[in-house]
């Protein structure tokens, strides 16, 4: 009885974290994946870095974006930060 009253605080602690950082982070990563699975070309996508621009060409690694300027710039899928829906 005393070892599970000295183990509940700890695993209390364990519970917390889980469900304040672990989950909500998984949760954003899958959201992230889904929508890098998702790109097609002309969405208007950011990337990391914050370059807008449209997806002009699409493969399984790569995306080429053309941005305003008319220039065409390629970067990796995972650089993909958000779709813009406007």
């Amino acid at each position: 009885m005393n070892t599970l009253v000295q183990l509940l605080p700890l695993i209390a602690m364990f519970a917390i974290f889980y469900f304040l950082l672990i989950r909500p982070q998984q949760k954003r990563q899958k959201a992230i994946q889904t929508m890098q699975a998702n790109l097609q070309k002309n969405d208007k996508v950011v990337t990391i870095g914050g370059l807008h621009g449209i997806i002009d060409s699409i493969d399984e690694d790569k995306v080429v974006i053309r941005c305003g300027d008319g220039s065409k710039l390629t970067y990796d899928r995972a650089a993909i930060r958000e779709v813009k829906n406007d």
